[in-house]
């Protein structure tokens, strides 16, 4: 019930090399700049890497206090030796899964990805089938995983909207899940270490940050405005921590404050009313499905116009909910949308001599 105008081309710069700005509810664009472009994923594969974990708890295939060791791969290729994140697991230690989840949400810690990765599938490769299997699942068009935590690879690649189309998997299925990724820190094996997320601190609530040479830092974000509205956006090829910092800040700052609703009907509420052939009443109010309104970049253009406009002749008896009209929404002459209409109630057939009369009264008019 929602229509969406996108922020015409050029009217946002930002230095990020690939970027896309998304409405949730609607799952409508209102900003992007290469976004189906493939690029290296850094830490944000961490993101399919929680899908799937989720996904096994859902199954029951995997529960939170179950143990997964920590292997000797798993401590040289993402432990403190690594030089990356890293959660700091002790090699030939055991670690649950429930903190695992954290390590990787909050820590980024490659070493706690390969232990669920070998936990969970065996090997990084098999999990990796896995991942890939998800992303063919969800229609990520332009995504391909080679591992669980990000780490150069040349068969590794995402793009920023398949990154959002992620994100918004996991928003909307693990909901009970989802509040981890606004924690600001964990602690584990007695080291502290914080989120790397820059916008905690500036009203968002998620999800992930990522770098490598090659693929510069990144970040992928979600926020919801004073009344609700959420958003997501993916943002990749920033030069700093820095830089960063600044252009997501201005990313999210866009999403909520740079779009507004303008209602044009509201929930519940009558369009009007249109005429009934042979009916006990001679009219029938008619109601939308629920609230029609656009969202669109504040201050973008003249008021919407909106008629109600009846599908043919309706004739009784008429139950209440059939469509009988659609609400037609114009703006600057231009029909823009077009909403189905349905009887409020039901209008029963007129007896026999109403009918004669509304007949010969139609005559004369």
């Amino acid at each position: 019930m929602i229509g969406v105008s996108t922020i015409p081309a050029g009217a946002v710069e930002t230095t990020a090399r690939n970027a896309l700005l998304l409405d949730f509810e609607t799952n409508t664009v209102l900003f992007e700049k290469n976004a189906d472009v493939e690029i290296p994923p850094a830490s944000l594969s961490k993101l399919m890497t929680l899908a799937i974990i989720f996904d096994e708890l859902k199954r029951g295939s995997i529960r939170r206090d179950e143990m997964f060791p920590v292997s000797e791969y798993a401590w040289k290729t993402g432990g403190a030796a690594s030089g990356g994140s890293t959660m700091f697991l002790p090699l030939n230690s055991q670690v649950s899964v429930a903190d695992l989840i954290k390590g990787i949400a909050i820590q980024s810690g490659n070493d706690a990805t390969i232990v669920a990765a070998e936990g969970i599938a065996g090997s990084v490769p098999a999990f990796a089938e896995r991942m890939n299997a998800k992303a063919q699942e969800l229609g990520l068009a332009h995504s391909h995983f080679a591992n669980p935590h990000g780490l150069p690879d040349p068969g590794q690649r995402v793009s920023v909207r398949d990154l959002a189309t992620l994100a918004a998997y996991l928003i909307r299925t693990y909901p009970e899940e989802y509040p981890l990724f606004s924690e600001e820190e964990f602690t584990f094996n007695g080291i502290r270490q914080q989120s790397r997320n820059p916008l905690l601190a500036y009203g968002a609530d998620g999800l992930k940050t990522g770098h490598t040479a090659e693929a510069g830092y990144g970040l992928v974000a979600s926020a919801k405005d004073e009344k609700g509205r959420r958003i997501i956006f993916a943002m990749t090829g920033m030069k700093s921590t820095a830089e960063r910092a600044t252009e997501a800040r201005a990313m999210l700052t866009l999403g909520l404050k740079g779009f507004e609703n303008v209602v044009v009907l509201e929930g519940g509420k009558t369009a009007g009313e249109i005429p009934v052939q042979g009916g006990a009443e001679p009219s029938v109010q008619v109601k939308a499905a629920g609230e029609v309104r656009f969202l669109e970049p504040r201050g973008s253009g003249a008021p919407y116009v909106s008629e109600v406009v009846a599908i043919g002749p309706v004739e009784a008896p008429l139950p209440k909910g059939r469509r009988v009209a659609v609400l037609r929404v114009s703006r600057d002459g231009k029909v823009v949308r077009e909403e189905p209409l349905y009887a409020a109630k039901a209008v029963e057939r007129a007896g026999i001599l109403q009918r004669i009369q509304d007949t010969v009264m139609g005559h004369f008019r």
